[in-house]
């Protein structure tokens, strides 16, 4: 199977020109914080708690430092004549709600008309985190992962589902723990096409059945 390697764009978000704090400043802003909910910085269980905190930021936020468009730079050309729908469903991701901070977590599914190639399946979760780990709202995620799947890829049609809940409901303000929410994108041919859309929802009930 032949891969090829397209031309890079310029990233579909723009990266935050703020300039960085040292880890020395973030860690200070934690024991700020910490002494602030009212607790002491300095007793033993919270002295090494900075430093944790610093170290799971750079987890939990690594999409800043990755680019969608590299994610999905290589496609596959050698598909036997395949041109028919790719969809990969229950893709997990966990992000955070750039008001309050907390996580929301759910499943992304993606689905896209090839018209080219095709790209390797494990880069449609990729390209999920790259957006899902920054500070987000579910319908930007929603809205950066189809629009780089179209830049990358220039499909016939694409189409993305989130289904997420959100603890900035769940643990603080109305507490509803178990709520679901959904957001959609379609387009090309799946936004045009209602039969495009029945079908992907057919194919996402499968997996529920």
């Amino acid at each position: 199977m032949d891969a090829t390697a397209k031309p890079l764009k310029p990233s579909v978000v723009e990266k935050p020109q703020t300039q960085k704090p040292t880890r020395e400043e973030a860690e200070a802003a934690v024991r700020t914080l910490i002494a602030w909910a009212g607790d002491d910085p300095n007793r033993e269980g919270l002295l090494d708690t900075p430093k944790r905190v610093v170290k799971a930021y750079e987890e939990f936020y690594e999409g800043y430092a990755l680019d969608a468009e590299k994610v999905l730079n290589r496609t596959f050309d050698e598909v036997g004549g395949y041109d028919d729908i790719v969809f990969v469903r229950d893709i997990p991701f966990h992000s955070h709600c750039e008001h309050h901070m907390v996580p929301f977590v759910g499943k992304a599914h993606i689905a896209y008309l090839p018209t080219d190639g095709v790209v390797g399946l494990s880069k449609l979760a990729r390209v999920t985190d790259v957006f899902a780990k920054r500070l987000q709202t579910q319908e930007t995620l929603t809205a950066q992962i189809i629009d780089a799947i179209n830049d990358a890829l220039n499909p016939r049609g694409a189409a993305v589902m989130l289904e997420a809940e959100h603890m900035c409901m769940s643990m603080r303000g109305i507490k509803k723990h178990g709520s679901s929410t959904v957001t959609q994108r379609f387009t090309g041919v799946f936004a045009e096409e209602l039969n495009e859309q029945q079908r992907f929802f057919s194919l996402l009930n499968l997996s529920k059945g």
